[in-house]
């Protein structure tokens, strides 16, 4: 990998990349965003909208996909990781948990916690170790540590799946929407675990998340995607408080939360905003 000097305080940079499939279809179209060290970071947008190609580029798995970053440059730690395998940003401490959770079924709680164990080849020890942190932060996993994955819940799956990127010790975690198909109260949950972490293990983390008001109260930053561009980034509680944002977004007019016909008629007002702001 290549040095670049980039701020020490910017651990991930990206900067106008674009990223095509097969060729073709432009999915992403010059989207820049810094992820600062000790950071949360919400990337927010409809479904569609981008988010988890950005993820997958910056990951560099999007290639198993059939898909090719063709302009920009991605940065982490300072070092240029474009073109770099997904092995060694894996091994330079950036991890992906991917949408959907993608647990190994057939396995134990614990089975599917241990499989980075034999990437890190650590000692029974320091395994040990490690399983005794993360049971710290998810204590429902050390209680259901002998059942098999695919007989938990969603929410203890998504549990699993994060856990797993801690036993690699990462830098910096990319979320893809940890909310999805969870119940309110166990997305607050999966929320104020990603805090925790950002607070006592200084891990950093970019959400990619469709429920806009949950992850702006948990993030420092954010940024808009629209049709695969970034149309708005800032402070979360900025962005939380824009009356634009509230009502594309949120379900939220100036009034209190929007009738059926309030929101249809603000789906319109949506389009023509992002329009002029992209």
């Amino acid at each position: 990998m290549k040095e670049v000097n980039e701020p020490v305080t910017a651990l991930l940079a990206v900067n106008t990349i674009e990223v095509v499939y097969d060729s073709v279809i432009l999915a992403v179209k010059g989207v820049s965003l810094t992820v600062p060290e000790r950071g949360i970071v919400a990337l927010l947008g409809a479904n569609g909208a981008g988010k988890s190609t950005t993820l997958k580029a910056i990951s560099r798995i999007v290639a198993a996909e059939r898909g090719e970053i063709t302009k920009g440059r991605i940065t982490f730690q300072g070092q240029d990781i474009t073109e770099a395998s997904p092995y060694d940003v894996v091994r330079n401490g950036l991890i992906q948990v991917l949408e959907g959770r993608f647990v190994f079924p057939n396995l134990t709680v614990e089975e599917n916690l241990l499989v980075p164990a034999y990437v890190r080849k650590v000692s029974r020890f320091q395994v040990k170790q490690e399983l005794e942190r993360i049971y710290a932060y998810f204590p429902r996993l050390k209680e259901r540590r002998t059942s098999q994955a695919g007989y938990t819940s969603g929410g203890e799956q998504q549990m699993v799946a994060i856990g797993r990127a801690l036993m690699l010790r990462p830098s910096l975690i990319l979320l893809d929407e940890p909310s999805m198909g969870l119940a309110p109260q166990v997305v607050e949950e999966i929320f104020e675990i990603v805090r925790d972490l950002n607070r006592k293990e200084a891990v950093s983390f970019l959400v990619a998340e469709q429920n806009t008001a949950v992850a702006l109260r948990y993030a420092d930053f954010g940024s808009i995607l629209e049709r695969g561009r970034v149309v708005m980034t800032g402070n979360a509680q900025e962005l939380s408080a824009n009356q634009e944002v509230k009502e594309a977004y949120l379900g939220m007019s100036g009034k209190g939360p929007m009738s059926f016909r309030d929101t249809k008629r603000y789906h319109l007002r949506k389009r023509q905003f992002m329009y002029r702001l992209a």
